[in-house]
């Protein structure tokens, strides 16, 4: 949901420093392998802490049976927690990724947060079975989550660009910096962008985030792709189809969008799954963009429109 003015997810210049300080080079990572598109891995959850300015932070994480494809921070949005995505998480981890989310209640500074996470992806993360981190990284995130999982993969694109796949975005809101850590992940088009719209509403700040996405369009398009950035869902699609089931009825009731549509969220966690694991092993292996059968099948039947222009609606 959108942040009230003032609240935590606004950006922070000590960031810099960080980020700066991540630029020791880490060895090149291959895209990893996975299982095909549509595989289902058994997963399990698991709980841990995560240090950050004395706080110790809850972690949720959902890890496949098995060697991972790679890591997907897949963060709650704002006044929301771990547990309101877990569904989709495990949707995911499905394909055999490992999902990483934050519980960022009490943090003043989230800029900051999302940069000492980047840093410890790259550095030693592990998750709480003991296994390190995969190598290969996408950011993900809800809402106001998915700015700051911008901030992440910023971070990432900067400090060892080899390591990050791309984005998955559902129903972003764009805060202090969105465009900018947008525009460093997408790296003049050549790393995709990929987004989930809902219907425009005061949760989504209207699509506040769509101008970002517009450039998003734009560089790809220079580099030689096709712009696509995404759908937005249109048949009674609202900002928390991506909590589905584990959503509440605070958040419908704040959206005023009415619950999600079981038909809208299936589609966004099929996007979601399908997006994240060709961002780790870095192609276009499933059917989920123009001119394949699960995007085209959206669009033929007035389920969703494409966001390959993603300007104002």
């Amino acid at each position: 949901m959108t942040p009230r003015a003032g609240a935590p997810w606004r950006s922070a210049g000590a960031a810099t420093v960080v980020a700066t300080a991540l630029l020791a080079g880490c060895a090149l990572v291959p895209p990893a392998s996975a299982p095909p598109p549509g595989a289902g891995v058994p997963t399990a959850i698991a709980f841990g802490r995560f240090e950050f300015a004395g706080e110790a932070l809850d972690t949720e994480w959902q890890l496949p049976a098995g060697d991972s494809a790679g890591l997907v921070l897949v963060q709650h949005g704002f006044a929301r927690r771990c547990a309101n995505l877990r569904t989709t998480a495990q949707r995911i981890a499905a394909q055999g990724a490992t999902t990483l989310c934050i519980d960022t209640g009490p943090v003043g500074d989230t800029a900051a947060l999302a940069d000492t996470l980047a840093a410890a992806i790259l550095h030693g993360l592990t998750a709480p079975d003991g296994r390190a981190v995969p190598p290969r990284v996408v950011v993900a995130g809800h809402s106001a989550g998915a700015a700051f999982a911008a901030r992440v993969g910023r971070a990432l694109a900067w400090a060892d660009a080899s390591r990050l796949g791309g984005a998955v975005l559902f129903d972003p809101v764009a805060t202090g910096g969105f465009a900018a850590n947008l525009a460093a992940i997408a790296d003049g088009g050549r790393r995709p962008v990929y987004a989930v719209m809902a219907a425009s509403g005061g949760c989504n700040a209207r699509h506040n985030a769509l101008p970002a996405l517009q450039r998003v369009v734009d560089a790809a398009r220079a580099a030689g792709g096709d712009g696509f950035v995404g759908v937005e869902l249109t048949q009674g699609s609202t900002h928390v189809d991506a909590e589905g089931e584990d959503t509440d009825a605070l958040a419908v009731l704040a959206c005023r969008q009415g619950p999600p549509s079981p038909a809208n969220t299936e589609a966004l966690r099929t996007l979601a799954a399908r997006w994240a694991l060709d961002l780790l092993r870095g192609g276009r292996a499933a059917d989920a963009y123009p001119g394949r059968p699960y995007v085209d099948g959206l669009v033929a039947s007035a389920r969703a429109t494409s966001l390959t222009s993603a300007g104002p609606r």
